[in-house]
């Protein structure tokens, strides 16, 4: 038999869940505004308290209302939260899975992707698949069967709202963590979302990337052409953690395709530049437009590649020397139509120099005295000081270093690869360093 105590509180339940069944929308955005203010961060065992063991009856009007009127209703944000409130409540699974058996996930991830809805209640939607991620590998793995890495990925690329778009990255990243069964769906899903025109969804994407190639160990076909081609971008944030998952690339089997790649987009290929001509022969305007072409950034920020990995591993230095890079980088250096595409190459090809006697020998010979000896003295402003005929000295150069490497037999002694370590090269590899931390900032 229960207490006065006990009839009043359930009295009291039913009095509010009558009142909000009664309620016109008005009304329920107040209730909502309540119980948010009232509930929030409250446990389960709290909540029960508060409606007398049974607010699992409230829950269940704030999933049904949320099924029935989430692509009209102007309070679905407060609706979402409310529910949040339920959902990350500590001891709360059993409110969990009423709202997964009711569909919750599936109406989640609609609402992500329907342009009518606000980006505050999609970040709440976001939020919510969140806590439901987080709860354990189970959920993780129903997100993702129920075509969830898709519509999270998408929405990344189509939101404006950079702090949603880093709420959904928070997503991501969780559920490329204890999640097996489909890890390499949610890292394919990262690599298809490189080619988009979101600055911010490419830079989250390339972060996630990282953390999720360490868990899978292995690559996708696919990674090497889609990293590159974000080298075009004009967004230094982006060109930033594209270097930055390079540099973690080059530790997996891409490496040789991912290095040839690099060397390649040195010199832009001879249908990209016949085009470029045709273009400019019609309208001269065109070359204002130079410093944003995707192939002069590609080639400006492979050049700057090549030197932060050179710097970093020595073994990668001489791989590129195979694979033509010196011929690469002083042909960059005559590109008179992007000054930072010369200015990055200049700065690359001396660390080449200094490394490498041979390297220093070819091009001093490719170069001829007078222009060498400009290059020696100021190699990152050497940009400014070129005439026309040293520009096409450089961009025709027919430097060939590993022709003579060959004939060396392999490898340089380790005398003569680390001799050359001066403090001109250590103030070289100091300024690649702060250029990177510039271009993260």
């Amino acid at each position: 038999m229960t207490s006065i105590k006990e009839q009043a509180a359930i009295s009291r339940l039913l009095s509010f869940l009558q009142e909000w069944d009664n309620a016109g929308k008005v009304a329920r955005s107040h209730i909502l505004d309540k119980f948010i203010e009232t509930n929030r961060g409250k446990t389960a065992p709290e909540l029960e308290q508060e409606f007398s063991q049974g607010a699992s009856l409230f829950l269940v009007r704030l999933t049904t209302s949320l099924r029935i009127t989430y692509v009209t209703d102007s309070r679905l944000e407060k609706l979402l939260r409310s529910i949040g409130i339920f959902l990350s409540a500590v001891s709360s699974n059993r409110y969990l899975i009423e709202f997964l058996e009711v569909g919750g996930v599936l109406t989640l991830l609609e609402i992500l992707g329907l342009e009518k809805i606000k980006e505050e209640a999609k970040k709440e939607s976001v939020k919510l698949l969140q806590v439901i991620a987080n709860s354990g590998r189970t959920y993780k793995e129903l997100i993702c069967e129920s075509y969830g890495v898709r519509s999270i990925a998408e929405f990344l690329a189509k939101s404006k709202s950079e702090e949603t778009q880093e709420e959904v990255q928070v997503l991501l990243d969780s559920l490329v963590h204890g999640n097996p069964k489909y890890q390499n769906q949610v890292y394919k899903g990262l690599i298809a979302l490189l080619p988009c025109e979101s600055p911010k969804a490419q830079q989250l994407s390339l972060q996630t990337i990282r953390t999720a190639q360490s868990i899978i160990g292995t690559t996708h076909p696919s990674i090497v052409d889609c990293v590159l081609k974000v080298l075009g971008t004009m967004h230094l944030e982006v060109q930033y953690e594209a270097i930055e998952l390079i540099k973690d690339l080059v530790g997996y089997d891409v490496r040789q395709a991912l290095l040839k790649g690099l060397v390649a987009l040195l010199i832009p290929s001879v249908k990209e530049t016949s085009k470029l001509q045709a273009k400019i022969l019609s309208d001269p305007s065109v070359l204002q437009l130079a410093p944003s072409l995707p192939m002069f950034l590609q080639q400006a920020a492979a050049a700057k590649a090549i030197g932060v990995l050179a710097r970093n591993d020595m073994s990668i230095a001489e791989e590129l020397l195979y694979l033509h890079v010196v011929h690469g980088l002083m042909a960059a250096m005559g590109n008179m139509d992007h000054s930072n595409s010369q200015r990055l190459a200049s700065l690359t090809l001396e660390c080449f120099v200094q490394m490498f006697p041979l390297v220093a020998e070819h091009v001093r010979k490719g170069m001829g005295e007078e222009l060498y000896q400009l290059f020696l003295s100021n190699a990152e402003d050497l940009y400014m000081k070129l005439d026309s005929i040293q520009a096409d000295i450089l961009a025709a150069n027919k430097v060939n270093v590993t022709k003579a490497l060959r004939l060396h037999g392999g490898s340089y002694s380790m005398n003569i690869l680390y001799g050359s370590h001066d403090s001109a090269q250590m103030a070289y590899l100091t300024h690649f360093e702060k250029e990177d931390v510039e271009s993260k900032e």
